[in-house]
């Protein structure tokens, strides 16, 4: 073999033609918008069990230890921690004191995908800092709080445990459900093996359906005058406890959405309400964690199904809660994210679906005044671009067929069944429907990450625009500051303002001797508003988006003063003469 002994960029050029040095081809070719050769290698096309979400925030801490630190907020009903991701460039202010977007997932257990799109947008986040400016100046002024799972023990049960798409929708809190004095008695039976709850049918001379000559999957009803082949019996499973019903106490009714603390009712008011507001570890961990931290401003939660961008209020009576000043803001981002996420509607929750007392929209809002949405994940438009509506069978099917090839659906197969005798079990898999098959699932998952982008970038952002400095005599100045707020959202939501949920902004001057500090009110026509008490902080109410305050104040001497801007909700900036 020659070996050649060659330094100059052309010889490193013919080696490379010449395959001499393989390591240095590329392999791949970056596309747009994705991080081309990620730290944290994931697949995004696939769920994670509750190990499986873990592990990937534990990479994504260990992989970027500037941009993100991991914490467990609580424990779940089982001693599952309930871990969240702090994303923000460290290196820019400390995470607490920025305006901070909240995101959770996962709350009702069957609805998987909203751990993904929250894992997605923590990776997406940490990939992309140092290649996009955008995500850089972001993470520079921003705060990202990211909990993936807030029902971790049920998540694990849908997955690892026969279930069917809608179950267990509770966490892990065994009740009687029937009332008989027992509780969990008679849960689901997976009499196939195959982990998924299916349906039963059985041949009956008085059964109304029959079989689809073109397609034996699907019952067709006959009409009324006519004899069908086929009765259902409902979801696969045996009466366990003699009581005549099958399945019926299972995993507990109660419903984690039902549990807040605003506008709460009982549940014989709202069936899935449990004890009382916050009876639940899981929500109390996630509404300490927000109480701790005022900063909040945008919050996300992820559910399934049906395509929705929903605002409260859940109920009816709550409606006088959001006033016109706040729907403008909720409007103008949710009108973009329909924009950003095809077939996906923005809608108001009590108007468009059904009234929800307790949900935790409506406390983030009303009890905590944090402007806050819940995305309902999928929609069968995703399928064909068409809008076939929710649960239509025949493009079902179709996906079935033409998009999965088969792996959707749970052939008919003969059981004999310990009391309804020769059945039959088959349908539709627990993921399927309400849970994205893997091709639409990144996709779906970037689009519903860039509407919580989009509104965390519309979270407040402070500058001090002009310090104006007039001689008054005697020694006296007149200091004029103007803060502007460059993003849509105020620093104080109206609801926010209504009760005084959080501390005023706090426009500071220091190292100077203040004679008298106040608002400005009307610059042109110098009307003013004094703080007679503590004239170096001045308290200001709210900083509108959009929109800028003056504060002034009449200071002696020839000082090197500097003024401070202190916003919970809006961050801090300061100014130094």
């Amino acid at each position: 073999m020659k070996i050649i002994n060659c330094t100059s960029l052309f010889c490193l050029a013919i080696l490379l033609m010449s395959g001499s040095i393989s390591q240095a081809q590329e392999k791949f070719f970056r596309a747009i918008g994705t991080p081309h050769q990620p730290k944290v290698e994931a697949s995004w096309n696939r769920y994670n069990t509750y190990d499986g979400i873990v592990d990937l925030m534990k990479k994504i801490s260990k992989a970027y230890p500037e941009l993100t630190r991991l914490e467990s907020i609580g424990k779940s009903y089982e001693g599952k921690d309930i871990y969240m991701l702090t994303v923000s460039d460290f290196n820019t202010g400390k995470p607490n004191e920025k305006p901070a977007m909240y995101i959770d997932g996962n709350i009702h257990s069957n609805e998987i995908q909203g751990a993904e799109f929250s894992l997605y947008t923590a990776w997406y986040l940490t990939e992309m800092f140092d290649d996009l400016d955008f995500i850089n100046e972001l993470l520079k002024d921003k705060t990202f709080y990211i909990v993936p799972t807030i029902n971790p023990d049920a998540r694990d049960n849908f997955m690892k445990e026969p279930n069917t798409p809608h179950s267990p929708r509770s966490g892990m809190i065994v009740l009687d459900n029937d009332g008989d004095g027992e509780a969990g008695e008679d849960g689901f039976d997976d009499l196939n093996g195959d982990n998924h709850i299916t349906y039963m049918i059985r041949k009956s001379p008085t059964g109304q359906y029959i079989k689809d000559p073109q397609d034996d999957r699907r019952l067709i009803k006959v009409p009324i005058e006519e004899q069908g082949e086929y009765e259902m019996l409902g979801y696969e499973g045996i009466d366990k406890d003699g009581d005549g019903e099958v399945n019926e106490d299972g995993i507990g009714y109660y419903d984690p959405n039902r549990d807040w603390g605003w506008k709460w009712q009982p549940d014989y008011v709202q069936r899935g309400a449990y004890k009382y507001p916050f009876s639940l570890p899981e929500n109390r961990a996630v509404a300490g964690f927000v109480m701790e931290h005022p900063n909040i401003a945008g919050a996300q939660s992820y559910h399934n199904y049906g395509g929705m961008i929903l605002r409260g209020p859940g109920a009816e009576e709550d409606a006088d809660t959001y006033n016109k000043e706040d729907v403008r803001i909720y409007d103008a981002i949710a009108e973009k994210g329909e924009e950003m996420i095809p077939g996906y509607r923005y809608l108001t929750v009590y108007k468009d679906l059904y009234s929800v007392f307790g949900g935790e929209l409506d406390w983030f809002y009303g009890g905590r005044g944090i402007y806050t949405y819940t995305n309902e994940l999928m929609v069968s438009y995703l399928y064909y671009h068409k809008n076939e509506g929710r649960g239509n069978q025949e493009e079902e099917l179709k996906v079935d067929k033409y998009l999965t090839f088969g792996d959707a659906f749970v052939d008919w197969k003969e059981y004999n069944h310990p009391q309804y005798g020769p059945i039959e079990i088959g349908g539709f898999k627990k993921n399927f429907s309400r849970a994205h098959p893997g091709f639409l699932l990144e996709q779906d998952a970037h689009r519903n990450m860039a509407f919580t982008i989009y509104h965390a970038y519309q979270t407040p952002k402070l500058s001090i625009l002009d310090v104006d400095e007039k001689s008054l005599g005697n020694g006296l100045k007149e200091i004029t500051a103007t803060v502007y707020n460059e993003r849509l959202m105020p620093t104080h939501s109206s609801q926010d303002l209504k009760y005084k949920i959080e501390r005023p902004d706090l426009i500071t001057i220091s190292n100077a001797n203040v004679v008298a500090g106040m608002i400005v009110e009307d610059e042109d026509f110098n009307k003013v508003s004094e703080q007679v008490h503590n004239p170096e902080t001045i308290k200001v109410p709210n900083i509108p988006g959009m929109e800028s305050i003056k504060v002034r104040w009449i200071i002696s001497g020839d000082r090197n003063y500097k003024i401070e801007v202190d916003s919970a909700k809006g961050g801090k900036v300061n100014w130094n003469k």
